[in-house]
């Protein structure tokens, strides 16, 4: 099931009915889980452990992060299972001033041309469209979807079940269930679509309409703070709205993206 063309380094572990294609090279530190699938013309360097299940397509690079805080200490490369990773996709490996990993979750779809820089952890059933980019250290929540040609801008976090629209740049927060777009990116409300398809809700995915509509409005006459008690007293029984609340409460020196 390995080609003879693959060069496979020394101590790299193999599960069972393991396909690896032609003119790949698999360097040592490898782990590679049962059943997966590796096409043409894939490298990977260094600790890279790939889930059970996982398809990787030609030319997708696992590799060492593109910052110069890097000096070759020993980092990883984590895939989750039943994860594809398409054409040209890069993976970097975290570094020292990081997690000292990167993370793909499991059950994602990472399209043609995706770049994860370092230190990113990718939740679970991600889909990231065809070139969207992760800079280092971004956290992106499980469901969330990246248009294509989107780029996140370091230490940024985009919250859970979330959809980005394509051509965006994310320099600031994306709350849970935030729907953002356009060249600086902006809220635009929740995700509706996204939700109803999941199965939530509808009164509990009205009411957190309203709510992120409260906390992002930038013409309300209270401060950000204040907002955020009014909103977490207003709606403290819907569970959509604290997991948006616990969002804006945690550590981050990022500010969010609000509402035009």
């Amino acid at each position: 099931m390995i080609h003879k063309t693959t060069i496979i380094e020394e101590g790299v572990q193999i599960g069972k009915n393991v396909q690896i294609g032609p003119y790949c090279i698999i360097g040592k530190g490898a782990h590679i889980g049962d059943n997966v699938r590796i096409r043409s013309h894939v490298v990977t360097e260094g600790r890279v452990i790939i889930g059970e299940g996982v398809s990787i397509n030609s030319f997708a690079s696992l590799s060492y992060p593109q910052t110069l805080k890097y000096n070759g200490e020993d980092s990883a490369i984590i895939i989750g299972k039943n994860t594809t990773i398409r054409e040209y996709v890069t993976i970097q490996h975290g570094t020292e001033h990081g997690r000292m990993k990167t993370v793909i979750g499991d059950d994602c779809l990472l399209m043609v041309g995706v770049h994860v820089a370092h230190n990113c952890i990718v939740g679970n059933n991600v889909i990231l469209a065809n070139y969207a980019s992760l800079a280092g250290h971004v956290e992106i929540g499980d469901f969330a979807i990246i248009g294509g040609l989107s780029a996140v801008q370091q230490f940024c976090r985009v919250g859970p079940h979330t959809m980005i629209g394509g051509l965006s740049g994310i320099d600031k927060d994306v709350v849970p269930y935030g729907l953002a777009a356009n060249k600086r990116a902006s809220l635009e409300g929740i995700n509706l679509v996204g939700m109803k398809r999941r199965g939530f809700d509808t009164k509990e995915t009205i009411q957190a309409s309203k709510a992120t509509k409260i906390l992002f409005n930038s013409d309300s006459d209270l401060v950000f703070d204040e907002r955020v008690k009014q909103v977490k007293e207003q709606f403290k029984d819907n569970n959509i709205v604290q997991q948006i609340i616990k969002f804006v409460e945690s550590d981050n020196s990022r500010s969010f993206c609000k509402f035009e």
